[in-house]
């Protein structure tokens, strides 16, 4: 199969391109004297995603995970990871046996815990009563259960038995990330130098940096091993940080997120995340009553556009959605157009709107 257009690559755009596929492969991406009009981009990937149009992560049912997934994908993404909020372990050993079988299917790319092991102060809209120091027990049982599908596990370098947790996590091949946090600039590092490689939605659920006192912010963002979620909605945050960050730490080392929600799609009204009420009012998630940001409505494709928005350019906005984002979970087989990566691409239109998804060289 033969795909012609505008084509990004690592390298920077092919302005008539072609991508050609072979059953679930790249088999060739070159120049040619055909031109569709539309944009040919790598299968977004997002790695934190906890729902979307009115499916979700966090309740363990394998056909909530499905619907979320499928969701997702109309809208590019074509690897996400399910992620978990802060759960009883009860909760978690659940949810991780029931979406075991569709990683190992292909439906999901692995599971992400968000929690519990978060910081009391910079909890946001997690669940205070199931936050909890790590557990060495606890992850080694999980990580069993799992049979591979774990992918990465978000925690605060402060509470005690983190590092050792961190340390535990990176020698089964799991991505120890760092978020809701209230560390310091040296725990933070601590966290990085024991193996922690992802920064968490960055700037959110973590004190605001200081010159005199960094914190995490500029821990992970000078983390050259690092790569750093940045929630692209306008939201989470403003554009000039957007830009900031994108900027500062370049498009190898900043990945889109989406940190959706089962309203992700859905008019505004009151939802759930984890058990917790949350309201959505012009397209914002809170926790109900309050002003604390409650994950988001976004999708990677509109992430996408914002970035292009703020003045990156859209083969950096691509490499933030789909190459770093799976360098970041290990994987090299995805988000990139190359010969010999899976054949997940996604054609957009001149206002970088979703037209149509190729997934494993099948269009959707």
């Amino acid at each position: 199969m033969r795909v012609a257009g505008r084509v990004v690559t690592p390298a920077g755009v092919l302005e008539h391109g072609r991508v050609e596929t072979d059953g679930e492969r790249i088999v060739a991406v070159e120049s040619t004297t055909d031109h569709s009009g539309h944009w040919v981009v790598p299968g977004f990937v997002d790695i934190h995603v906890h729902g979307g149009g009115g499916y979700t992560f966090t309740t363990a049912d394998p056909e909530q995970a499905r619907g979320a997934a499928a969701f997702h994908l109309a809208h590019g993404t074509t690897t996400l990871l399910a992620s978990l909020v802060s759960s009883p372990y009860d909760l978690m050993h659940e949810a991780t046996k029931a979406y075991a079988p569709l990683a190992a299917e292909g439906v999901l790319g692995g599971i992400h815990y968000e929690g519990p092991y978060l910081s009391q102060v910079r909890c946001g809209a997690q669940n205070p009563a199931y936050l909890r120091d790590p557990s060495i027990d606890e992850l080694t049982s999980l990580l069993a259960v799992a049979d591979g599908a774990l992918r990465m596990v978000t925690l605060a370098p402060e509470r005690l038995g983190a590092l050792s947790a961190i340390e535990l996590l990176v020698r089964h091949g799991v991505v120890a990330a760092i978020g809701h946090t209230d560390a310091s600039y040296q725990q933070t590092r601590a966290a990085i130098e024991a193996g922690a490689s992802v920064g968490t939605h960055l700037f959110n659920g973590m004190p605001p940096p200081h010159h005199r006192a960094p914190g995490p912010v500029y821990a992970l963002l000078g983390g050259q091993s690092v790569v750093c979620e940045l929630v692209a909605d306008g939201h989470h945050l403003h554009d000039g940080t957007l830009h900031f960050a994108a900027t500062a730490a370049g498009p190898h080392r900043c990945a889109l997120v989406t940190d959706a929600l089962v309203a992700a799609g859905l008019p505004d009204g009151r939802y759930d995340l984890g058990g917790r009420p949350v309201e959505v009012r012009a397209g914002q998630a809170h926790l109900a009553g309050t002003d604390s940001i409650a994950g988001s409505t976004l999708t990677m494709d509109a992430a996408v556009r914002r970035t292009v928005q703020v003045g990156v350019s859209l083969v950096d906005a691509v490499r933030m959605a789909s190459t770093t984002p799976a360098r970041a979970i290990g994987r090299t087989d995805i988000g990139v157009l190359a010969p010999g990566a899976r054949a997940d691409l996604v054609e957009l239109d001149d206002q970088l709107r979703v037209v149509r998804v190729m997934r494993r060289g099948r269009w959707l």
